[in-house]
């Protein structure tokens, strides 16, 4: 997996571009495009985003936390959340419509693949029981119990 850098902002101005090991990075990268986007354009990220801190990537993001209410994904091809989503997530920002949204707890207060997007129900709605995938199916943006084996969604 070939990891550049990517951009952790906070409206508190704490955020810095910053390189796999975590040093701060010396330059921006030109952004990629989505044709150009395949398994080897990733990003780890292990922690949890917490409210007014967000995320930019070109390729794919894999979070290994919590993207909590008020933070906000934006990647150019997949976004993956090992743990809760609640905040905004913005996958194919590019434009591209195969990308996917995937998290254990999946509850966005809003999700956008492509130009396709949708926001949580207003009231109370019952808490995801099982890993979900968001995803475009026939122009429209569709959340899907995960299964396992199912290689279908993951065309990298």
């Amino acid at each position: 997996m070939k990891v550049t850098s990517i951009e952790i902002h906070s409206s508190e101005g704490a955020g810095q571009a910053l390189e796999s090991n975590n040093r701060p990075a010396e330059g921006k990268k030109e952004p990629v495009s989505w044709e150009e986007i395949d398994g080897e354009n990733t990003i780890l990220l292990r922690r949890t985003l917490r409210s007014c801190q967000s995320i930019r990537y070109p390729g794919h993001i894999v979070i290994m936390g919590d993207v909590n209410p008020g933070a906000e994904v934006v990647a150019g091809g997949n976004i993956i959340v090992m743990g809760n989503l609640r905040g905004v997530a913005h996958a194919g920002a590019g434009g591209y419509e195969g990308a996917l949204v995937a998290a254990f707890r999946l509850n966005p207060s809003q999700l956008r693949i492509a130009n396709h997007f949708t926001r949580a129900p207003d009231g109370n709605y019952p808490e995801p029981q099982q890993p979900e995938i968001a995803r475009v199916s026939g122009g429209t943006l569709i959340i899907e119990n995960y299964h396992s084996g199912s290689s279908k969604l993951f065309n990298l």
